[in-house]
C-alpha cells in the first residue's frame, strides 16, 4: 500500500522522506496482528518448546512464528519503514531505527502464555520523532483488538478473522478522574517493592494485576487510572499500548516526568522507569495527596 500524506510533517527514515498515513498503517498492523494471532493460537495450551533467552526472559515457538508472519507483512506492506523486532533484537540483529521506524512484541506476556493464561497480546507500534503514533495491541485469547490510528478503538475478532468495518468498532477514552480514588493496575509477573511503596500513599481505592499490554489498553478504555512500572521494559513491549493510551486521552510519563520517548538506540531500546496515567489533570492532585 501506498504511503499517503495523513501527518503534516514528513519523516526522514532512509534517503528519501516519507509521507505516513496513520489510519493506513494502523489498518495494516491490525490485520498482520490479527494473522499472527493466528500462528501463536497453533501453541496455545500445546507444547511450544519454552526456553530462555540471554537475559532469562522466556521465549517459545509461538514467539518466532509470530514474529515471522508480522515481518514479512511488514517487508511486503510497509518496506520503507525500518522494523525493531524483539526476537529478532535477542539474536543479535543489529539495532537500527531512525525518525520513523516500527516496534515489534509478537507475545507480550510470554510468561502468562505459557502458564495458559489469556492475557498475552501482539503488540505493533509506529514510533516518529521520538513518540508513539499508531498502535494495535491484539489479545488473540481473548479475541480482541485496540488501535490507535486517528483516533483509538477496540473491537471484537478472531485470530485469522477479518477486521470489522469502522461502523463497528468502538471508541474509546481514558477516564476522567473523580474524588473516589484510583484504581490501579500492576503486572502479574513483575510487581516489585518500588511499585507498591509508589502506590501505598497515593489515593489508590483498588489494585488489579492485569498481564502484557493489557494495562495500558484498560487505561485508554476507562477501566482503570494508573500503571506505576519501575522494573525493566523495553520499547517494544510499551510502544503500541503508550499509541493506543496517548490517543484516548492519556500519557506515559518518564522518571523525570517528561513523556516517554522511543528511539533509544544507544540503550538497546531499553526504557527507565515510567508511570502511565490515563487522566493527565488528575496528576498534580494525585501527586499531592501523595507527598501530604
Amino acid at each position: 500500500m501506498p504511503l499517503t500524506l495523513q501527518d503534516p510533517m514528513s519523516v526522514q527514515t532512509s534517503a528519501r522522506p516519507l509521507s505516513l498515513n496513520y489510519q493506513a498503517i494502523a489498518e495494516d498492523f491490525a490485520e498482520l496482528a490479527v494473522a499472527a494471532g493466528a500462528a501463536i493460537m497453533l501453541f496455545y495450551n500445546a507444547d511450544s518448546h519454552a526456553r530462555e533467552k540471554g537475559d532469562t526472559s522466556p521465549v517459545c515457538d509461538a514467539d518466532l512464528a509470530g514474529e515471522a508472519v508480522i515481518l514479512a507483512g511488514l517487508a511486503a506492506r510497509l518496506p520503507d519503514l525500518p522494523v525493531v523486532s524483539e526476537e529478532a533484537a535477542a539474536a543479535g540483529a543489529k539495532s537500527i531505527g531512525g525518525d520513523a521506524f516500527i516496534l515489534v512484541d509478537p507475545v507480550d506476556g510470554t510468561r502468562e502464555f505459557l502458564a495458559g493464561k489469556g492475557e498475552f497480546t501482539v503488540n505493533i507500534g509506529l514510533v516518529v520523532h521520538g513518540e508513539p503514533k499508531v498502535g494495535a495491541v491484539y489479545a488473540p485469547a481473548l479475541e480482541q483488538m485496540w488501535l490507535a490510528g486517528d483516533h483509538a478503538v477496540t473491537f471484537p475478532v478472531a485470530p485469522g478473522g477479518a477486521l470489522p468495518p469502522a461502523a463497528e468498532r468502538a471508541r474509546i477514552q481514558a477516564r476522567r478522574q473523580t474524588q473516589d480514588g484510583l484504581v490501579a493496575l500492576t503486572s502479574w509477573s513483575h510487581t516489585d517493592p518500588r511499585t507498591s511503596a509508589f502506590l501505598e500513599n497515593l489515593p489508590v481505592k483498588e489494585r488489579r494485576m492485569i498481564g502484557s499490554s493489557l494495562k495500558f489498553c484498560a487505561l485508554a478504555d476507562g477501566s482503570g487510572d494508573i500503571y506505576p512500572r519501575f522494573g525493566a521494559t523495553m520499547e517494544w513491549d510499551t510502544a503500541a499500548g503508550d499509541a493506543i493510551l496517548r490517543a484516548a486521552g492519556g500519557i506515559v510519563l518518564d522518571r523525570d516526568g517528561l513523556p516517554l520517548r522511543y528511539g533509544k538506540a544507544a540503550t538497546k531500546f531499553m526504557n527507565g522507569s515510567f508511570v502511565a496515567w490515563a487522566d493527565p489533570d488528575a496528576i498534580p492532585a494525585a501527586l499531592g495527596a501523595r507527598r501530604a
